[in-house]
């Protein structure tokens, strides 16, 4: 009779403790994505506060953490897998503190800009990291629901960012990075306790050219795509640096094939499952963080909104993302993941498509806006968690690299449909407005048919990756 009592008892505390470990987790994923889209409605604040600087050069604030979020995820994840997903996590929920109390303290533009940077590297670590810990506490079959519920909270961080941005505004641009604090406090605390330990990778060389050259092509290739509208589309330094990168991506190519032990194995890529979904998420995101800022843009700019209300007015999007997460997992049970993928795409081209044949200059919100927000919204909970589920189809050692490969894949896309965004709007005519839609529309087409070689999930492994 006491043996009956106590199994279901410990039974329910184990199914407590992992939803518990998913909460921690997804608070490093929130943070991280929070960070980069708040600051967004701090710019004429950060010019008013620092007197004497430039529009583009508080611009900085941000690409700073973009750049290097983009350049330092690959490593980090690698780091992740070799010394434990444990620290590693404490170590950057720690960092990302402490970086938030430098940016809040900051006297200067240039120190804001360092602390963003160390922000940036600590938000690298934690968002491959996070996932890591939180997919092994599920069984493979609450995958897509653990997935759903991630990627969902990253969603509420891009959609939320600007609106808590602008709302901290009313007691001082300081106080985007002081919310922090409190949120690194609990987690740390929690997570020493909470979190299980994993296993460390074997003990093997770092690759530090290798970590270097993916770093100097990934920093390459993301400050072109923010930095191009700045500097013009071809301006010397644009041109320069894109050649830079050109030849960096080549070395990293060759080195990358003959190291024995590189940083990023090509064996990830013959696993056509993973391979499938780094393609999928880079095509998706072309569209989807260009849609963000279009919005944002054309509720400022068109329908005259003000930056907090433009703010509110995109809410229904990770609200939609929010609501429909937790019915993933019965949804990919329901059709199959190949399925889940290719909807989301499909989703998120109707609502692109949406915005492009109603919109007009007559703020009409509810009819114009809403369906689009909402459908964007819905793609998310659709498309991210097979494909981003696919991490952990690959052997356990490299559930954080793969996680961090998809995850730069989706920080590059971001940066490439911004620079195309901002170059189709011009003056942000309606027409131009049109057509960024319609060029959304196709990129998210384009990864519903990249998705239709998605498989759903596997246990293979290909040639030459190594197990557990």
């Amino acid at each position: 009779m006491t043996a009956h009592l106590t199994q279901p008892s410990t039974a329910a505390r184990a199914d407590a403790r992992r939803w518990r470990i998913l909460a921690v987790a997804s608070a490093a994923q929130f943070l991280a994505i929070l960070d980069l889209f708040a600051v967004n409605a701090a710019f004429p604040a950060l010019e008013r506060s620092f007197h004497g600087t430039s529009l583009a050069e508080v611009s900085w604030v941000l690409n700073a953490y973009t750049i290097v979020l983009a350049a330092m995820l690959v490593p980090a994840g690698r780091l992740a897998d070799d010394i434990g997903r444990k620290p590693a996590f404490l170590i950057g929920m720690v960092l990302f503190g402490v970086a938030s109390v430098g940016c809040a303290l900051s006297p200067a533009l240039s120190v804001l800009v360092g602390a963003r940077v160390v922000q940036a590297v600590a938000g690298a670590i934690l968002i491959p990291t996070s996932l890591g810990l939180a997919l092994p506490a599920f069984p493979k079959h609450e995958h897509a629901t653990v997935m759903g519920i991630w990627t969902a909270v990253a969603a509420v961080g891009a959609g939320s960012g600007p609106v808590a941005g602008g709302l901290l505004l009313n007691a001082g641009w300081r106080w985007i990075f002081l919310i922090n604090i409190p949120v690194v406090l609990v987690a740390v605390l929690v997570g020493r306790r909470l979190l299980p330990a994993t296993a460390r990778g074997q003990r093997k060389r770092l690759d530090l050219p290798g970590a270097a050259l993916v770093l100097a092509t990934a920093a390459g290739l993301t400050t072109v795509f923010t930095q191009a509208p700045v500097w013009g589309y071809g301006s010397a330094a644009v041109l320069g640096l894109a050649l830079a990168t050109v030849l960096a991506g080549v070395l990293t190519v060759r080195h990358l094939r003959r190291t024995p032990d590189p940083v990023i194995s090509f064996a990830l890529f013959r696993h056509r499952l993973f391979g499938v979904a780094v393609s999928g998420v880079f095509l998706y995101y072309l569209a989807f963080a260009a849609m963000i800022l279009a919005a944002t843009l054309f509720f400022t700019g068109r329908w005259h909104y003000s930056v907090v209300a433009a703010a509110l007015g995109i809410a229904p999007m990770p609200a939609s993302t929010l609501a429909t997460a937790p019915l993933s997992g019965r949804i990919v049970a329901r059709v199959g993941a190949r399925t889940s993928a290719v909807l989301g795409g499909l989703t998120l081209a109707a609502g692109c498509g949406w915005w492009a044949l109603t919109a007009t200059d007559r703020p009409q919100y509810l009819f114009v806006f809403l369906p689009g927000a909402v459908l964007a919204g819905v793609s998310t909970a659709l498309l991210q968690p097979p494909l981003f589920g696919s991490a952990a189809a690959l052997p356990s050692s490299q559930t954080s690299l793969a996680t961090a490969v998809l995850m730069m894949s989706r920080q590059i896309a971001s940066a490439l449909g911004i620079a195309v965004l901002t170059a189709i709007l011009g003056h942000q005519a309606l027409h131009g407005f049109r057509v960024a839609w319609l060029a959304m529309c196709a990129a998210a087409l384009a990864s519903a048919v990249t998705s239709t070689r998605f498989r759903g999930a596997t246990t293979e492994q290909p040639e030459g990756a190594t197990g557990p």
